[in-house]
């Protein structure tokens, strides 16, 4: 064997890039990203299903929603914190996990009449996660000039801010909802409570501030309308003591 040949051989045994041997290399070596990539395309299908009932019945592609967003979230929990062990440190460092905060979310309303604003979330963070993970797989075959990846770019660049930003506003939104679900009957005694619980922890997240951000700008908002000529005392006075009474409830933040 000549020493060119000695050369080619590992260059043909290597799997080309943008080739099918490389994507199944990506997969084998990244399982539960892929997985994760999975449950939040379940999580769109479902969603989808839910709000067009062309198959199935909506209800169960209701619950369906929550298990997958419910896997998901234990998925990246186990990604992020691989070891348990029962300790008041392991279940303060679960807490702080964003991951951890949606499970909570889903369970709160896996066992309540369907909301459809309550999906809302769950449809945008997966819809840019699994954008975000679709272009990589998408360079991994060598189809990242398509047409496809070029709309799932523009998801994930240039509407990034816009889709955190209204998913944390429909959190924050669906606080009062639970209270006013609770006195139709739709909810349980518990719901407004745990779901306030969920809302603190959002606030208070180390990796995501849109929450925090949200209500900040709603704070200024209130503030900036509520102070224009024209507006009646009593109103300005009511507004700005219902925002004092909130701004009291909000958890401290520890600075990173």
């Amino acid at each position: 064997m000549t020493d060119e040949q000695q050369n080619e051989q590992p260059q043909e045994e290597r799997p080309r890039v943008g080739s099918v041997e490389s994507l199944k290399t990506h997969v084998l070596e990244h399982k539960v990203d892929m997985a994760l990539w999975a449950t939040r395309a379940l999580t769109l299908v479902f969603c989808i299903s839910y709000l067009i009932p062309i198959f199935g019945n909506p209800h169960s592609s209701y619950q369906k929603v929550l298990m997958s967003n419910a896997a998901t979230s234990a998925l990246r929990l186990h990604q992020r914190i691989p070891s348990v062990h029962l300790s008041r440190e392991f279940i303060a460092q679960l807490l702080m996990e964003d991951s951890a905060h949606y499970l909570l979310y889903s369970l709160i309303f896996m066992y309540t009449s369907p909301v459809t604003m309550v999906l809302a979330p769950i449809f945008l963070f997966a819809l840019l996660h699994f954008a975000s993970y679709s272009l990589g797989l998408l360079d991994v075959i060598g189809q990242n000039n398509a047409l496809g990846s070029r709309f799932l770019i523009s998801l994930v660049e240039f509407q990034h801010r816009n889709i955190l930003r209204g998913a944390a506003f429909v959190e924050i939104f669906l606080m009062p909802l639970t209270v006013v679900l609770l006195f139709l009957g739709r909810v349980s005694l518990l719901t407004p409570f745990v779901y306030y619980r969920f809302l603190t922890l959002r606030y208070s997240s180390r990796r995501n501030p849109y929450t925090r951000n949200m209500f900040h700008e709603l704070r200024m908002t209130m503030e900036y309308t509520v102070n224009k000529p024209g507006i009646p005392v009593f109103l300005r006075n009511a507004v700005n003591r219902a925002i004092i009474f909130l701004s009291g409830l909000a958890p401290a933040v520890v600075q990173q």
